[in-house]
């Protein structure tokens, strides 16, 4: 049952909150890991969809969704903290009554704020790289971010539901498996499922849109569509995480967790 994967999940919560009380920095860096971690999985995605893009292929999706799926891996072998997956993680430890709500905001806030701070350390050494000078080079990059930044909010926030939803899975599903092979694979599908489906994933977006404007863009490209897009996918990824998976599986499992979960 998934009821043994949820003590995992309260475990799991109770560590990062332990990691915070010993040191917001240490923290705050872990969060920062994280946001840098996506950045990889963008730039590989993004650069080996702009071959197929440049020949309008129709793999030019299902290859980056493929390729970005390295950076889950990153982020659960590499010890990154990740605020969508936090959002699953802190709403069930509080239902629980393990965590108080105070804290699971603060903790939200902290790694949202780490995810933003590296997002923009990793778009600055990615300029520095001089390896996006080139405009052909980012063409697919710039398409999705004018995409992501000129997408109707109420669209935007229904997307990034499903998308935490499939993400926060991801992490959770893999818990219950034996061997790192079947928990790498399951990770990777499921995030090709939210990349190929076009949904909405905020720190994601974040290192699109970091790399996205430290680049020669179109007007289309700006801060103020990275907020568009940011404030809705934000609360959208909330209520994937929070919603769909914490009180979800907090209210689908209370009987037998009760008997399990101590």
């Amino acid at each position: 049952m998934e009821t043994k994967s949820l003590i995992l999940v309260e475990e799991l919560a109770l560590k990062k909150r332990s990691i915070f009380m010993q040191s917001p920095l240490r923290y705050l860096l872990r969060s920062m890991l994280a946001s840098m971690f996506i950045g990889f999985g963008v730039i590989v995605a993004f650069k080996t969809g702009n071959f197929f893009y440049l020949e309008q292929s129709p793999f030019t999706y299902p290859i980056a969704a493929v390729t970005f799926g390295g950076a889950i891996i990153l982020i659960v072998y590499g010890g990154g903290d990740l605020f969508t997956g936090n959002t699953f993680y802190y709403t069930f430890a509080a239902l629980r009554k393990k965590m108080r709500w105070f804290d699971v905001l603060r903790l939200w806030i902290f790694s949202y704020a780490g995810n933003i701070m590296g997002a923009v350390l990793f778009a600055g050494l990615i300029f520095s790289t001089g390896l996006f000078k080139d405009p052909s080079v980012n063409s697919f990059l710039l398409n999705a971010a004018d995409h992501k930044m000129n997408t109707p909010m109420p669209e935007l926030f229904f997307r990034a539901i499903l998308c935490n939803w499939l993400v926060c899975l991801a992490f959770f599903i893999p818990m219950s498996q034996k061997g790192d092979g079947a928990k790498m694979f399951s990770m990777m599908l499921f995030v090709f499922c939210f990349f190929i489906s076009g949904y909405e994933h905020s720190i994601a977006n974040m290192a699109t849109f970091a790399v996205a404007l430290v680049t020669e863009h179109p007007d289309t490209i700006s801060i103020y569509g990275a907020v568009h897009n940011l404030i809705p996918v934000t609360l959208g990824n909330l209520v994937g995480g929070g919603f769909m998976m914490g009180f979800m599986y907090y209210y689908a499992n209370e009987p037998g967790a009760k008997e399990i979960i101590k």
